[in-house]
């Protein structure tokens, strides 16, 4: 399967009415730290696109904040599950579900249009985050109430204490 790329999330903002430019960076931002650093902002600011599993079949993307990590315990209770039944989609689900390769996998503008998103609370922190843009070097910044709107996300407290 080919991984969808910048060009599709830069249609999906434009879909959303955005004028929001892509940036496309010569160093790698796949991980939080590599994108803080190419942008120059807080590490809390970056904005990670995890995809997961619930109970093996329901896709959902968890919106986490950069110097956070996702309480999968947390997540199951929002879905009343047990916390085995909660896993993160590995390379081949992401693509295949969601479009695009880890490192990349954007907020919105995905294969599927229908999953559930969740933002994690910590990102709350600021007005503005910046988000993986459909490649292993791509970010676009974002106003958080905006990126709410058009992922048609729910806030939850989903991050490790």
């Amino acid at each position: 399967m080919q991984a969808m790329g910048v060009k599709d999330v830069q249609r999906a903002l434009e879909r959303q009415g955005l004028e929001i430019e892509i940036i496309e960076f010569d160093s790698s931002t796949a991980t939080s730290q590599q994108a803080a650093d190419n942008v120059g902002c807080e590490l809390g600011q970056i904005v990670k696109s995890l995809g997961f599993l619930i109970e093996k079949s329901k896709p959902i993307l968890v919106l986490a904040s950069g110097d956070q990590s996702v309480d999968d315990r947390k997540l199951a209770s929002l879905f009343d599950v047990g916390r085995k039944k909660v896993r993160m989609m590995n390379p081949e689900q992401c693509l295949s579900i969601l479009g695009y390769s880890p490192g990349g996998v954007p907020p919105l503008g995905h294969q599927r249009p229908d999953i559930p998103v969740i933002i994690d609370d910590n990102l709350r922190r600021y007005d503005i985050v910046y988000a993986a843009g459909g490649a292993a070097n791509a970010i676009f910044p974002i106003e958080l109430p905006v990126l709410r709107v058009v992922t048609k996300a729910v806030f939850a407290d989903i991050a490790r204490t």
